[in-house]
């Protein structure tokens, strides 16, 4: 009989009950667009050489990870990205999936192969021209100049354009002067710059002629690449231990009137000639400016990808051990209960095993419009200005989840958790950077925000009158109907009397969607409105108006990025062909659908989108779903492919299991001996019961 307030059981939530997953089918399909260049990498990885040795102190730990580069190197693993008329294979979406991989070998060494060919060399090649390639290009790869991304100032952070460094052309000496003039110009938190970099990107406001044609990238060296000395009028410092990835020498610099030639100005989207005066393919100074800062995209898609590789192996870690580790006694009064068996453990970390399918999804679109645009197969300004909004997105998205699920992961392996050799406390550090690295994440929100309310003015000046006129009327409308709590007595007629419509309604395809889209879409239109007569305002005044909707805006981007999640979960479950995997999966979209939608109740509740009925039924609904997936646990965390060579943590690798036989094995003995101990609360019954 069923109990008052529990949702009955129906023919929907039991398909998986009788399901398989079938791992090497999933694993595969999991593995994306790029499989081969991801197995490669994840073989490499395997190498004991490419692994972190969590023993080291900083100084050394610097040392092996530069020879961990020049190991990349020797063993061909980072050059596909580059021009095949300089020895690379111009294989972009490969070449940002191999990278994403190193992150389980040592962070540290994947982020300073970030710097040297991601960044420093990302931007000789993207915004320099032919020139600069031949020059500099094929000693870049083979890292016989290790170089700087000098672009961040201690006093601009992730205002680019505002940076005070400045490159001011001599047409005399046909020179461009670099010059820091003050300490908050100084360039910081660059990798490289710390020790090893000989030269660097220099971002700086180009000066000719007494205009400044905004900011612009120049090569400079920084360093005799034979006694590792500054070179005269470059300064700079070590930014010494930081709070994680202790493997990349980080440091500062300064420049004090330095003298390049004119030529070292990376010159493909600005020039200047012998005489001085500056030339350029893009008119506008704004769009110039973007589209230099958009050739370096491919960092944010790169950050989103090992974010999410490290989710999977913090969750691999965590629910292996989860599975063998076990406390308190079970139902029979014997043997302990495993961990993976308490709802509190189920309810931790499988929403977030969700939750990684879905950034692993969106990942893997997010990579293909970064191949067809930077292949060139699809590069157009829409096509760019789309791939920059998506990659701010989700790297937000999947940077700050990922702290989130190792955090919990920690957690969920106690004690055990917070031993470094386990790795998930130095995965964590490591990772915490990234969601300020590439772009404070609430400043790239910002960005996708800006571009989601330029989409909805774009809409309403493709009206016509009429239109408008409908468009506003259907907006009062629905505003009206949410804020009279129509919407929500509807819902509560139609599942009045029984619970199981209200939950299994939000369990529709559908109905997530709309639920998602539509939070994104009134936030959005409320926020429009709300500015809609900024471009009368005073410039001050309509920052302060702007400001006063920024935390708005940001939650409208972040529920944006995981509508996208959402989506890209939902197109990828036709590709899996096993149709026994694909059901459990489909439960897996649900529940991080409606775990979405559970973390935003408080707005569905007083937007009127959701009733009160409804709402109730939701967290016991997810608690059913989760259930239902613990006999799938281990087939969905093993199907991320990482092996132990991957995880290297010694509460994975099955001791933990030895451990517990062990023990149940001795007190069985013990039990069935005559040497049993008895336990003093059985005698206390016992005298009980003869008193009695």
């Amino acid at each position: 009989m069923t109990e008052k307030n529990t949702i009955p059981a129906t023919r929907h939530d039991l398909d998986v009950a009788d399901d398989r997953i079938d791992v090497q089918h999933l694993a595969e399909n999991l593995l994306g667009t790029y499989a081969e260049a991801r197995r490669t990498a994840r073989e490499a990885v395997t190498s004991p050489d490419l692994q972190r040795d969590p023993t080291l102190p900083m100084e050394q730990h610097r040392e092996r990870v530069l020879g961990q580069l020049k190991l990349l190197v020797e063993r061909g693993l980072v050059h596909n990205a580059f021009p095949s008329a300089v020895g690379g294979q111009d294989a972009h979406g490969p070449n940002v999936a191999a990278f994403e991989e190193f992150v389980t070998g040592d962070p540290s060494m994947q982020i300073k192969a970030g710097v040297q060919w991601g960044l420093f060399g990302s931007a000789v090649m993207h915004l320099g021209t032919k020139p600069h390639h031949e020059a500099w290009l094929p000693r870049i790869m083979s890292l016989e100049i290790p170089g700087a991304f000098a672009m961040t100032e201690i006093g601009h952070g992730s205002d680019v354009a505002s940076i005070a460094t400045t490159a001011t052309y001599d047409p005399e000496t046909e020179e461009f002067v670099i010059h820091t003039p003050f300490k908050a110009a100084w360039k910081e938190f660059l990798g490289n710059a710390g020790l090893h970099g000989v030269a660097a990107t220099v971002f700086a406001q180009l000066i000719t002629k007494g205009v400044n044609h905004g900011v612009h990238a120049f090569y400079v060296d920084i360093r005799d690449p034979e006694t590792g000395e500054f070179l005269p009028g470059v300064g700079g410092e070590d930014d010494g231990l930081k709070g994680g990835l202790n493997g990349i020498d980080n440091g500062r610099l300064h420049f004090d009137h330095v003298r390049i030639p004119r030529t070292n100005l990376l010159n493909r989207y600005g020039d200047v000639a012998p005489d001085g005066t500056y030339s350029s393919p893009i008119a506008s100074p704004g769009r110039r400016f973007f589209t230099m800062l958009g050739t370096l995209v491919q960092g944010r898609v790169s950050l989103d990808g090992a974010a999410t590789a490290a989710s999977k192996l913090g969750l691999q870690i965590a629910v292996t051990y989860g599975l063998e580790r076990r406390q308190f006694k079970a139902g029979d009064g014997e043997g302990e209960q495993v961990l993976m068996d308490y709802q509190r453990h189920q309810r931790r970390l499988i929403p977030l095993i969700a939750k990684t399918y879905a950034m692993g999804y969106a990942h893997d679109e997010l990579l293909r419009k970064f191949d067809d645009v930077f292949s060139g197969r699809n590069d157009t300004e829409a096509s760019r200005e789309d791939l920059e909004t998506l990659a701010a997105g989700l790297k937000a998205l999947s940077t700050w989840n990922a702290l989130d699920i190792l955090q919990e992961c920690r957690e969920a392996c106690g004690g055990a958790g917070f031993i470094a050799a386990n790795r998930l406390t130095g995965l964590r550090a490591d990772l915490d950077i990234y969601v300020t690295f590439e772009g404070d994440n609430n400043v790239l929100l910002q960005l996708v925000a800006k571009r989601l309310l330029g989409d909805y003015s774009r809409n309403l000046k493709g009206l016509d009158r009429a239109g408008l006129a409908q468009f506003i009327a259907t907006q009062a409308t629905d505003a009206a109907m949410s804020r009279s709590g129509l919407r929500r007595l509807v819902q509560t007629v139609v599942d009045t009397g029984d619970e199981r419509k209200s939950a299994i309604a939000l369990r529709d395809e559908d109905t997530q969607r709309n639920l998602l889209e539509d939070r994104v879409n009134s936030m959005i239109a409320e926020i429009a409105q709300d500015l809609r007569h900024a471009h009368k305002l005073k410039p001050a005044e309509a920052a302060e108006l702007f400001n006063d909707h920024q935390d708005a805006l940001i939650k409208a981007a972040k529920a944006h990025a995981e509508l996208l999640q959402w989506e890209a979960f939902t197109r990828a479950l036709p590709t899996i062909g096993d149709e026994g995997t694909r059901r459990v999966l489909t439960v897996v979209r649900d529940l991080f659908g409606l775990d979405l939608i559970q973390e935003n109740l408080g707005w569905y509740l007083m937007n009127g989108r959701l009733s009160s009925q409804r709402a109730r039924t939701l967290d016991e609904y997810i608690n059913r779903l989760v259930k239902k997936l613990r006999p799938h646990v281990k087939d969905l965390v093993d199907a991320f492919g990482y092996t132990q060579e991957h995880m290297r943590a010694p509460i994975a690798t099955g001791d933990e299991k030895k451990r517990q036989d062990e023990a149940a094995a001795y007190y069985r003995a013990l039990r069935a001996s005559s040497d049993a101990p008895i336990d003093e609360k059985v005698l206390h019954a016992r005298d009980k019961a003869r008193k009695a």
